[in-house]
């Protein structure tokens, strides 16, 4: 069989960073996992080809190669991947579907004509589908009822990656999350027992991509890379010294729960193994919208000491937020920019709240009658809320796109980045010199070349540039190259942030026309006369 794996393209987002991945030449954030962790499941005598749509099109020759399509996505790729079922069928190809999307919504995939849908988890459904197409059947849906054990998982195929256009590679430890936060869909898609890796399985991934040659940042892709702290500590027990054997190839990122900083001995291994940035899932510092969310965890101790407890032991935090909790009192925007501020958060993920499919909260709010007609959840940031909330949604949005641009704003960026990069204190790698293999190339010169012209000549805060730079270098210098990496992250949201005004505001004029209620008298100023607004 000849395999034709393709993967969608993302529309613009948050996470796209075109503007600053193009400094270091770049094309796309990450690679997709999980087609060549399918492509890996799949018989091995099968031939494969991967085009991720992200980083170039589909040559001709491909599709004329192919015997099969597969495809695999997430929401918000729905567009190119419901397009590309088409574009398959069209050059009269078999087409087979997976993947979040899918699994989530497995209607719209079989609407647009997919032969196969293969969902869930693919170590038990695409045992099925190949035992499918060799017996010769022509279409089929393929589920699973349980969770599988990843530890049987194979090394995913890497080698069909075109490594120089990626910023990250990716790996995969765990499956699965032990909380219940409502808006979530990992628990719907993975379930709330985490499932991990053993660590000689996982360090096996590192080592191929470490033959692969690759060198540089490896993203964890788990959920919540700490969802099972034992066997996470089992693993990071066994990293750090194959890591520090092979000198430091890798740098790490990953997601995690905030009660990471109430364990030191794992925030010290995690350092020890070259961790130097971990996501967050903040949502809010409101208290009450974090109780009705479910999200309990977050409310047991001080968000912003945990933050700064993380922060000192040398992780650059990232951090989500979302607006639009039901119950959510008025200035939610501000008190989202104003925490921010205070925590020195450089890259905050701020979203408008959006009930994915089949989490609780779209089960909620579907038996109430608040869920928006023909209004998907994409997860995307210039994407308006898909229910009705219990507050405006112009105020919502409102505070939503202002809070935005302040957080973005460039003078605010930089400055944050700045305190959050001095309140570091990196401390020298026990028994080494600290120094990694990874090498200064020409094309990180001409980054740093590019990045002082705009934002060192170019840009208004052009003092504040370089005034925070020679403090970095003065005051806390082994953090300069992380420093600069983040600083660059501003050649993107300068835009963005236009981006997300403008599409908010027309998304909401589009609403409030066809969504309109009429505000009673005990809402209306007594000096104003009643008018329509949305619900």
């Amino acid at each position: 069989m000849r395999v034709l794996l393709i993967y969608p393209l993302f529309p613009k987002s948050f996470w796209s960073f075109e503007k600053t991945l193009s400094l270091v030449d770049k094309k796309a954030l990450l690679p997709p996992l999980g087609l060549v962790t399918v492509a890996a499941i799949l018989p091995q005598e099968w031939e494969f080809r991967l085009i991720d749509r992200n980083i170039e099109s589909v040559p001709e020759p491909d599709w004329d190669w192919a015997e099969l399509v597969i495809l695999s996505g997430m929401i918000v790729q729905k567009d190119d991947l419901l397009d590309l079922v088409g574009e398959a069928h069209r050059r009269g190809k078999k087409v087979a579907v997976g993947g979040p999307y899918a699994t989530s919504m497995p209607q719209e995939v079989q609407a647009v004509g997919a032969d196969y849908l293969i969902l869930d988890e693919g170590e038990i459904t695409l045992p099925m589908f190949v035992e499918a197409i060799e017996q010769g059947e022509e279409s089929g849906v393929y589920r699973a009822t349980e969770k599988p054990a990843v530890t049987e998982t194979p090394i995913p195929r890497y080698d069909l990656l075109k490594f120089p256009a990626y910023d990250n590679m990716s790996v995969q430890f765990s499956r699965g999350c032990p909380f219940q936060c409502e808006f979530c869909d990992i628990i719907v898609l993975y379930g709330r027992k985490p499932r991990t890796k053993t660590p000689a399985q996982l360090i096996g991934e590192l080592e191929r991509l470490y033959e692969l040659g690759w060198r540089g940042s490896v993203f964890m892709v788990d959920d919540n890379f700490i969802g099972n702290k034992r066997n996470v500590k089992l693993l990071l027990a066994e990293l750090r010294g194959w890591i520090a054997e092979k000198n430091y190839p890798f740098s790490f990122v990953t997601e995690a729960s905030v009660d990471l900083a109430q364990d030191h001995e794992l925030m010290d291994l995690m350092i020890e193994c070259n961790f130097n940035s971990v996501f967050l899932g903040i949502e809010t510092p409101d208290e009450d919208s974090l109780k009705v969310t479910k999200k309990f965890q977050n409310t047991r101790d001080s968000l912003s000491e945990a933050i700064d407890t993380m922060s000192e032991k040398g992780l650059r935090i990232m951090a989500g937020f979302i607006i639009g909790f039901d119950g959510e009192k008025s200035g939610a925007g501000d008190r989202i920019t104003r925490f921010v501020e205070k925590t020195n958060i450089p890259i905050a993920l701020f979203s408008m709240l959006q009930a994915l499919p089949n989490t609780a909260l779209w089960h909620r709010l579907e038996k109430e009658g608040r869920l928006i007609k023909d209004q998907e959840g994409t997860g995307n940031q210039t994407s308006l809320m898909n229910f009705i909330p219990t507050r405006p949604i112009e105020d919502i949005a409102e505070e939503y796109i202002e809070a935005f641009c302040n957080i973005y704003d460039p003078q605010k960026y930089l400055d944050r980045t700045f305190r959050h990069f001095m309140s570091m204190k990196i401390r020298p790698r026990a028994g080494g010199s600290g120094k990694s293999s990874l090498k200064v190339s020409w094309l990180d010169i001409r980054a740093l070349a590019t990045l002082a012209w705009r934002q060192g000549v170019v840009r208004k805060t052009r003092w504040k540039f370089w005034i925070n730079l020679f403090r970095i270098l003065q005051n806390n210098p082994q953090v300069t190259t992380r420093y600069l990496s983040a600083s660059a992250f501003v050649e993107h949201f300068l835009e963005y942030r236009q981006i997300v005004r403008e599409q908010i505001e027309s998304q909401l004029a589009v609403h409030l026309q066809n969504h309109p209620r009429v505000v009673t008298s005990a809402e209306a100023s007594p000096t104003e006369p009643v008018t329509a607004k949305t619900a």
